[in-house]
């Protein structure tokens, strides 16, 4: 399947070569700018403020690039085009380099954004009916979490074997409503809520898409779903990469999550 995206660069206009191909050669200049992949809600906005707000002084200069795919981040960094990427959690991180490879070093978590599931149909999943669509995402390791989260809502129970990876028939050991499940890119899970019973949409997506009122939200309690900062082990010790860790774990950027987005779509790692 061909994959759908889009990169629009920050400020500096800086244009990536084609996807595949001979990739390129990240910079190890600790002068040079670090370009830095991000989700565009709410990662994009989050590094934005700290472009605009804190690297100057800091002495780093910061080039963001947005995409709407889930896995061209990823490959922009494997290939050299780009230093680093913010816009995935580990699960995430971890199934990527199992399925597609790729040499990365994880280095820190920045943000959380609560898996919720959304309706316009129902208020709660009790009102969920007999044989009722429910959409989540089609990548292994939020879909996953997805399904955890119904089971948190009681609408499902899961094999005690099951993780991330396992197929999603496999991995249901109860499905007393006979829901139907049908997985999607998660940029389509919004649209999806319309016509759906429920939807289970990633956080970035639901602020994007403006999705109000979730029937269910996950708790950030243990979580191992927060957003982070990655890059390669050649660059892990990069001055640059290790600036822009500190400033993205800052008390500033802390207080810009929480005012922005109201302390429950987006919330600060603990």
């Amino acid at each position: 399947m061909r994959l759908r995206f889009a990169a629009l660069v920050a400020a500096a206009g800086v244009v990536l070569a084609a996807c595949g191909g001979g990739g390129g050669q990240a910079s190890t200049d600790p002068n040079a700018p670090l370009r830095v992949a991000v989700s565009p809600t709410p990662h994009g906005e989050i590094l934005q403020y700290v472009k605009d707000n804190l690297a100057k002084q800091a002495g780093l200069d910061i080039e963001i690039v947005k995409f709407d795919d889930y896995n061209r981040p990823n490959e922009a960094v494997a290939h050299g085009e780009l230093e680093a990427n913010y816009f995935q959690h580990q699960p995430y991180l971890d199934e990527y380099r199992k399925q597609r490879g790729g040499d990365f070093v994880w280095i820190q978590a920045v943000h959380l954004e609560p898996l919720a599931v959304y309706s316009n149909k129902v208020k709660s999943l009790q009102e969920v009916q007999d044989g009722a669509t429910v959409t989540l995402s089609n990548d292994p390791a939020n879909q996953f979490r997805g399904l955890k989260l119904l089971e948190q809502g009681g609408l499902i129970k899961l094999k005690p074997e099951a993780a991330v990876g396992t197929r999603l028939e496999s991995a249901i050991a109860e499905n007393p409503k006979n829901i139907k499940f049908k997985d999607l890119s998660p940029d389509q899970l919004p649209r999806s809520v319309d016509d759906a019973a429920a939807a289970v949409v990633n956080g970035n997506y639901a602020i994007k898409a403006n999705l109000q009122n979730p029937v269910l939200v996950e708790s950030p309690e243990n979580n191992p779903y927060a957003n982070g900062l990655v890059t390669t082990p050649a660059l892990e010790k990069d001055p640059r990469i290790q600036k822009l860790a500190e400033l993205l774990r800052s008390q500033q950027v802390k207080d810009f999550i929480n005012q922005k987005y109201g302390g429950v779509a987006v919330i600060p790692a603990a």
